[in-house]
C-alpha cells in the first residue's frame, strides 16, 4: 500500500467520527518507528477534510530532568515510570478536550533541551477540531481511557534502532552512544510497556512502519 492511500485511509477513518467535543487521536509506538513523521503528514490530509488540527507530542510533558533520571540514566523502569507528566497532560490537554472540557487548552508544560517549565497561553479548540498526538506509552491505563481513537505505529526494534542511530546522533554524541542508550534504557523500557499493556491489542488501527514508502495498515476490531 502507497504511503499516500495509507494516509487518506487513516484520514477518513478519523473524519467519519462523531463526538460533540474535539476528537483526541493517540498516534503510539516505540522510539524511532515515525510516530511524528506520520502525525504531521496526517494533519495535512485531515485539513483537506476542512477539520482544524491540533498537533502536540509527549515531548511537551517530560518531567525535569532530575525526575527522568533518578533510577539512573539507563534504567527501563526509570523511562517507562519516570520520564512524564501524565497528570499534566490530563489537566491541560486531554480533559479540557473531551466531553465535559472547557475546550481551553495548552499544547505543553515542559522544554525538555532546556530542562524548564513553560507556561504557554492557553488556545481555544472548535468543537469540530482534531488533536494528533505522537508519543510512547500512550495507551498505559492512565490515558486510555481519555483517547477517541489510538493508532499503533509498528516496527521492529533493529529498524527502529538503525532510523535511531542516524537521527539522534547529534543529540547523543555518536551512532555508537544512542545504540547503548537504545539497548540500556529505550528498548527495554518498550518491552516492560508491551509486557504490561499490550499496546497493539488496545489500538484501533496498526500503521505497519518498517517500510516507510508502503507502509500496511490494519483495522482492528
Amino acid at each position: 500500500m502507497t504511503r499516500e492511500a495509507v494516509l487518506s485511509q487513516l484520514a477518513v477513518a478519523i473524519v467519519s467520527l462523531q463526538r460533540s467535543h474535539p476528537l483526541r487521536v493517540a498516534i503510539d509506538g516505540i522510539d524511532a518507528s515515525g510516530k511524528t513523521t506520520l502525525a504531521d503528514q496526517l494533519a495535512l490530509v485531515i485539513a483537506q477534510h476542512e477539520r482544524p488540527v491540533i498537533r502536540a507530542s509527549i515531548d511537551g510533558f517530560h518531567r525535569p530532568r532530575s525526575q527522568r533520571y533518578q533510577r539512573g540514566p539507563d534504567s527501563p523502569i526509570g523511562y517507562y515510570e519516570d520520564s512524564f507528566d501524565y497528570a499534566a497532560l490530563q489537566l491541560v490537554l486531554l480533559n479540557p478536550l473531551g466531553p465535559r472540557g472547557s475546550r481551553r487548552y495548552r499544547r505543553a508544560v515542559f522544554d525538555v533541551r532546556n530542562d524548564v517549565l513553560l507556561i504557554p497561553e492557553e488556545e481555544a479548540a472548535p468543537s469540530n477540531a482534531i488533536l494528533l498526538f505522537d508519543g510512547v506509552f500512550l495507551l498505559r491505563p492512565e490515558l486510555h481511557a481519555l483517547w477517541d481513537y489510538c493508532i499503533f505505529v509498528q516496527v521492529d526494534f533493529e529498524v527502529a534502532l538503525q532510523r535511531a542511530m542516524i537521527r539522534d546522533q547529534e543529540l547523543f554524541g555518536s551512532s555508537e552512544a544512542v545504540r547503548t542508550r537504545y539497548l540500556q534504557r529505550y528498548i527495554p523500557g518498550q518491552r516492560l510497556y508491551f509486557q504490561a499493556v499490550n499496546p497493539q491489542k488496545q489500538a484501533d488501527v496498526i500503521v505497519e512502519n518498517n517500510d516507510l514508502v508502503q507502509p500496511q495498515l490494519a483495522f482492528l476490531d
